[in-house]
């Protein structure tokens, strides 16, 4: 994200301080919706994230945390969604199945 927000504390701690977007315009990772009219920029923000030596940090984050927007982790907001609630149906089906074990 760029280096001109209030708040820049956060980039420099950790992994932030070292991914690959802290030199880039940070509107690129913040398209204003997910219809086809922002696919590029949106493919724009995947390509820089795709060469991001932190990129699993970054979307470990964003996945940690349900209220955040953007690109993060080389992922959409919708994309994220789709994974937790991927991820919980899995978790729900493990559970059930080890419930039937007993």
């Amino acid at each position: 994200m760029e280096a001109t927000s209030p708040d820049l504390a956060w980039q420099r701690r950790g992994w932030r301080a070292r991914s690959a977007c802290l030199s880039a315009d940070s509107d690129l990772f913040f398209p204003i919706s997910a219809t086809a009219a922002a696919a590029p920029q949106i493919a724009r923000a995947k390509a820089i994230c795709a060469g991001c030596t932190v990129r699993s940090a970054c979307l470990d984050y964003a996945m940690a945390d349900r209220n955040l927007q953007g690109i993060w982790g080389g992922t959409t907001d919708d994309e994220r969604r789709k994974a937790r609630r991927s991820t919980a149906r899995r978790a729900a089906r493990a559970a059930a199945r080890t419930e039937d074990a007993a």
